[in-house]
């Protein structure tokens, strides 16, 4: 079924889950994504563009990730990743895409904060949610395999607690993708997130987090990441990889009778097992916190979040900086 509003989201975070969202460029990766979904008995996102689009248009890719998630048996998002076109987004949401993400994180704040507060706008009138992005998170969606991180000084594009604050508040924005050591593809050097800024980020923005480049993060990081207040992992590098491993594997034994079947059908069992092991990293039960040397410290009065807050509305006692952008609640 097609999961539109943001209950999944805000149950995930209530529950200290993630959503997997996980790139797709195929049919064969759509449906291992759902079949990944319905063996967990999990809700799950597909993302569908926008770098894919240089692949497949919007209009050729859209219409069989949708269909995917109506037929799947449990609740699939269809959101639009990475998209820096105003345009674009809005085709996405007159396709029927149930969540977008804007992209201004290369953009001047305020006009980061322009282009955020118009897609949000935009995505009102078809009840949509929508994900904006505040630092920079290094690599290229869908080609880096490895990412160098080496020659960065360890805050630089790091998001910015006071900015994310005031981005959230002045936006409207749903959900925020944000960047604390996360790469896109894997990094040349295994860095351990910041979770002492992570942990600062969820205490001022009073909405579900976002964690891109979650392929090669190791389980006990994501288990930290959940209780953070990360709700939402972005997984591509890792589907990759195994679509192509399959790939390679199989058609030595296929090419002597251009089976090509067969080896799609490798390749979709590949992707499926992968996004099986992401659905289970982020929904598992947490350790016991006492146990847990990457635990969150206990919420304090002021920043404990109440698991009955309204979605949309503030859950800490400070005033927000300035006046939030009134936003529809969804459901």
């Amino acid at each position: 079924m097609r999961d539109l509003g943001l209950q999944s989201l805000h149950d995930a975070l209530r529950e200290h889950r993630a959503i997997g969202a996980f790139s797709t460029y195929t049919m064969e990766q759509t449906q291992a994504i759902c079949r990944a979904a319905e063996q967990a008995d999990l809700p799950v996102i597909i993302q569908a563009g926008a770098s894919a689009f240089s692949h497949t248009r919007l209009a050729e890719l859209a219409p069989s990730a949708l269909r995917a998630a109506d037929l799947a048996r449990v609740p699939v998002g269809v959101h639009l990743d990475h998209s820096r076109d105003l345009g674009q987004v809005r085709a996405a949401l007159e396709a029927g895409y149930t969540s977008v993400m804007v992209d201004g994180s290369h953009l001047p704040f305020e006009d980061n904060v322009a282009l955020t507060s118009a897609a949000v706008t935009a995505a009102r009138d078809f009840g949509a949610w929508v994900e904006g992005e505040l630092g920079s998170v290094p690599g290229h969606e869908d080609r880096s395999v490895t990412t160098a991180t080496t020659g960065h000084g360890r805050s630089d594009g790091l998001t910015d607690p006071s900015l994310a604050e005031e981005f959230v508040a002045r936006t409207g924005v749903h959900a925020l993708a944000v960047a604390v050591g996360n790469v896109h593809g894997t990094a040349d050097v295994a860095r351990p997130l910041d979770l002492a800024l992570l942990a600062r980020l969820h205490a001022v923005v009073d909405r579900p987090l976002v964690l891109h480049g979650a392929s090669g993060l190791p389980t006990h990081e994501l288990q930290a990441a959940r209780r953070l207040g990360v709700a939402k992992v972005n997984v591509n590098t890792e589907l990759r990889e195994a679509f192509l491993a399959a790939l390679a594997q199989g058609l030595p034994g296929v090419l002597p009778t251009a089976d090509l079947a067969t080896v799609l059908a490798a390749a979709r069992e590949a992707v499926q097992v992968v996004v099986g092991a992401r659905i289970r990293d982020l929904s598992d039960p947490l350790p016991d916190p006492l146990s847990d040397p990457l635990s969150e410290p206990p919420a304090s009065p002021e920043t404990a979040v109440s698991p009955h807050a309204a979605p949309d509305a503030p859950t800490h006692s400070r005033p927000p900086l300035h006046p939030a952008t009134p936003v529809r609640t969804l459901s």
